[in-house]
């Protein structure tokens, strides 16, 4: 479920807000139904590893990976795939820390409210 939800409100908003949106999308969503630590931090980075993996390839394709090729000399690699790998794990990561905060906010708000 969360994988789902994560990838599929990431997808729509991305069309129209920042890449970082993810951090919202995946803190949200975590907090609000990530059920174990495992969840949230894994389920977030498949969802946007598969995401932006999926969008690059599909941007990338139809030019022949002509721009990342280019992006992939500038940064010193001699192949395109080695970008695409590096930005999809990277953008999993970042999605992965941010549904574990969010899962980690929601067990310390409870904790307090069942403190007092």
């Amino acid at each position: 479920m969360v994988f789902l939800v994560i990838l599929i409100a990431s997808f729509l908003l991305q069309l129209i807000l920042p890449w970082y949106i993810i951090v919202i999308i995946a803190f949200a969503t975590c907090g609000l139904i990530g059920k174990t630590g495992k969840i949230a931090l894994w389920h977030p980075f498949f969802a946007i590893l598969l995401l932006w993996t999926g969008m690059a390839l599909f941007k990338s394709l139809p030019n022949h990976h002509l721009l990342v090729t280019r992006v992939a000399e500038m940064f010193g690699l001699h192949s395109w795939w080695l970008i695409l790998i590096l930005s999809a794990v990277l953008g999993g990561f970042v999605a992965a820390i941010s549904g574990y905060c969010g899962y980690h906010f929601r067990k310390a708000v409870l904790l307090k409210k069942s403190n007092t």
